[in-house]
């Protein structure tokens, strides 16, 4: 699924990491990024940065167009578009002009909405989603 960038992004992809690994620290990206790991602190992305469905992540993206389809607990500031896809788990805090939840995604924090053309200008919205799912 993932190298199918034409869903996501027509920019080339850069790099990934793969279920197993581990890191902490500070990551940049450019070009399309994608992570299936676990990873512990801040991620910087110029383009398109993929939080595959094995993606456990905790800290603080900064980004243009974020997609998430695994775990993640943090702060995102995105220039751009942020995803939920279904199953996601998104726990934290949202700074983005354009949020997206898929049904069957889950996110539990606040959204912060950026006007398009002027950052300083924001509408903070409290959100606690299980869009789309079946009692259980």
């Amino acid at each position: 699924m993932w190298f199918d960038r034409k869903k996501h992004d027509p920019a080339e992809w850069t790099g990934f990491l793969e279920q197993g690994v581990k890191v902490e620290g500070k990551l940049e990206a450019s070009g399309t990024f994608r992570i299936d790991s676990a990873l512990k602190g801040t991620i910087t992305s110029d383009d398109t940065l993929v939080l595959g469905e094995h993606a456990s992540v905790e800290g603080n993206i900064h980004g243009n167009y974020v997609i998430i389809a695994g775990r993640f607990d943090g702060v995102i500031h995105a220039r751009g578009r942020v995803e939920i896809q279904p199953n996601a788990i998104v726990t934290g805090e949202i700074h983005s002009p354009c949020l997206v939840i898929e049904p069957g995604a889950v996110f539990d924090g606040k959204c912060h909405m950026l006007a398009p053309t002027e950052a300083s200008k924001t509408v903070t919205i409290p959100i606690r989603s299980a869009a789309g799912q079946n009692s259980r």
